[in-house]
């Protein structure tokens, strides 16, 4: 179990370093993503900053979870990244835009990661509490 938490730990670790950098590099032109070029300005920078939101949104949830050792906050966090693939989804279509494939691998990836992570921390802290 304990290869398995370790595992599990440097998936996180790069899962966050994706989630933030992408995000964060949504402003620039190294983006990940493909914007579509028929977005209005408005449109346009409302999905970048979105992103930055989540980042930064991100950076916060996981300094509070380092700073109390809660982890197990990162599984709704993870919940959270998933219920996006579907909300970025339905950005699109309201607005009449066709949204990047990627956003969804992004979203899968990192938010199955955080629920993994999530996951085995509630599993370790129980058995830690059994002994």
């Amino acid at each position: 179990m304990k290869w398995l938490e370790q595992i599990a730990a440097i998936n996180f670790t790069v899962a966050v370093v994706v989630l933030v950098g992408g995000c964060f590099l949504s402003l620039t032109e190294a983006s990940i993503f493909e914007f579509n070029d028929d977005l209005y300005d408005a449109l346009d920078n409302n999905l970048r900053w979105m992103l930055v939101n989540l980042g930064m949104t991100e950076l916060v949830v996981l300094l509070y979870c380092w700073f109390t050792r809660k982890f197990q906050f990162m599984l709704l966090v993870g919940l959270f990244l998933l219920l996006m693939i579907v909300s970025v989804q339905v950005y699109g279509q309201i607005n009449s835009i066709q949204v990047d494939a990627n956003f969804s691998v992004f979203f899968a990836y990192t938010g199955l990661s955080h629920i993994l992570f999530g996951w085995l921390t509630i599993s370790a802290n129980k058995m830690r509490t059994q002994e």
